[in-house]
């Protein structure tokens, strides 16, 4: 009878091995940009992260891990990644669905005719902050609400790299602070708090952030104010009119897309029930631009209308206005569109799932906790790791998740209550999301608000401010909170 094969000795990871993946990685995303420039994510960073990755495997290999081990790693960082990606997918469809039926264009329409340069982007954050913490999806509001107001910032000559930041500030304040949020929940699971303390703890950072972030828009508005006609966009709204027929029953798959997101209603086939309605909605109401979208003169009407109707799910809206101004503005849209997005968001989280298996992660992680001796110095070290873990994992999940896990212990320990470590969580897991290129945050951002990440990042306000204050807070002692010994919170002045 033949012995079984021993299983191998898998060996600790040193130091400079969980830094080599990282810095490669840095080394090669700085070459992707310096050689492909605004075409870096079109495939550049893709094969960097691949080629770190491949690092990493060889690493852990050598360490005692099998390649089969590593694989399945793959697969299930993959499979983590298979709702972001379907979500990816039919926003893509919603996008241009709803420029065909001509809901788009009407809340382009009625936004250039409501709002004003000098209080547009306070504006457009605190719409999208609302509408966020009604529904507790920042995807959502960015690929419904978002998409509009970068048309209207577009009608208004505005900065569209501010309007994106502006944007994505409210959808996150509110994604943050929605109790019907996945973030929001998943951060006190991880932390071992509850709910609704950790809602209450974390408005003594989040709302100063979003104040903050409302303030510095408000300059950018009125600095903005001189170029409110933007060139080629002055007749904007007669452009639209002729193009479509806008009404506001054009908003109707609009507010139930909203409708079912308060319910809870998974966003994956809410996002892909909006996008059905658009279609629907362009064929009751605008059926010349379906027919024009088919472009094939042999169908028959009802043919050409079924195939324009499925084309623009597929390919997005393309029209030829004689407008070029108006066509760059809408045409665009599409799940081919979130191609490139989705192999981004592949790679990785492959290279996340390959750094966390062979242990690198965790190495990483564990070197920054023997250096938090104090209270502030513990949070801070939390909500850089957080960080770091969006930057290596690629994901706002694991953000939360794998630091969680590693801290909860420490905190316990030193007496600290879990909802300081929930808190610190969501103040870097979540915000600085969409702040990395190929996180599936910040690769879902740049996608459906047509900005690059390092173009909008300056710009999104309260996801810069609100770590640096987490952070400040932390270290002054300001509303930490301790375990007593009788198991009641009380506030901990302790640097």
């Amino acid at each position: 009878m033949t012995e079984p094969t021993p299983a191998r000795a898998v060996r600790e990871p040193s130091l400079l091995q969980a830094f080599l993946p990282l810095v490669l990685l840095f080394v090669l995303l700085a070459l992707s940009v310096y050689l492909f420039k605004d075409n870096s994510s079109y495939g550049g960073n893709q094969i960097a992260l691949l080629i770190a990755g491949g690092v990493a495997a060889i690493i852990g290999i050598r360490n005692g891990r099998r390649w089969d081990d590593i694989q399945d790693a793959i697969v299930h960082g993959i499979a983590l990644s298979a709702n972001a990606v379907l979500i990816l997918l039919a926003v893509g469809a919603l996008i241009g669905s709803w420029i065909l039926s001509g809901a788009v264009p009407t809340l382009i329409h009625y936004g250039l005719l409501l709002m004003h340069p000098s209080f547009f982007y306070p504006a457009a954050c605190l719409v999208c902050a609302i509408v966020a913490v009604a529904i507790g999806s920042s995807w959502t509001v960015a690929g419904t609400l978002g998409v509009a107001l970068m048309g209207v910032a577009a009608g208004m000559g505005l900065d569209p790299a501010i309007t994106a930041g502006a944007v994505i500030s409210g959808a996150y304040f509110g994604d943050k602070m929605s109790p019907l949020s996945d973030t929001t929940n998943l951060a006190p699971a991880a932390a071992g708090s509850e709910l609704f303390a950790h809602v209450r703890h974390m408005a003594w950072t989040t709302v100063p952030s979003i104040a903050i972030a409302l303030a510095g828009f408000a300059i950018f508005s009125a600095g903005a104010e001189a170029g409110a006609a933007g060139a080629g966009f002055e007749d904007l709204s007669a452009e639209l009119d002729r193009i479509f027929s806008v009404g506001p029953h054009l908003l109707i798959p609009m507010v139930v897309v909203f409708a079912l997101a308060m319910r809870r209603f998974p966003a994956y086939p809410t996002l892909l029930i909006g996008a059905l309605l658009g279609s629907l909605f362009a064929v009751i109401f605008q059926p010349d631009a379906v027919v024009a979208l088919a472009g094939n003169e042999a169908l028959s009407r009802p043919m050409a209308l079924l195939s324009g109707a499925w084309q623009v799910l597929i390919d997005g809206y393309k029209g030829e206005s004689g407008n070029a101004a108006v066509d760059d503005l809408l045409n665009r849209g599409g799940m081919a569109g979130m191609l490139n997005t989705v192999w981004l968001v592949l790679c990785a989280m492959s290279f996340g799932a390959i750094m966390e298996r062979v242990g690198l992660l965790e190495r990483l992680i564990r070197s920054v906790l023997k250096l938090a001796r104090s209270t502030g110095s513990l949070i801070v070290a939390t909500l850089v790791t957080s960080f770091g873990t969006n930057v290596l994992a690629a994901d706002q999940y694991l953000a939360i998740v794998l630091p969680g896990r590693i801290y909860r212990s420490e905190y316990e320990k030193r007496g600290l209550a879990a909802v300081n470590l929930s808190r610190a969580l969501e103040d870097a897991g979540t915000i600085t999301s969409p702040l990395v290129p190929w996180n599936t945050c910040g690769a879902y951002m740049a996608a459906t608000l047509g900005v690059a990440t390092l173009d909008y990042l300056p710009y999104a306000l309260f996801n810069l401010i609100n770590p640096l204050l987490a952070g400040l807070l932390a270290y002054t002692g300001f509303k930490i909170l301790k375990i007593e010994v009788d198991g009641t919170l009380a506030r901990r002045r302790d640097a």
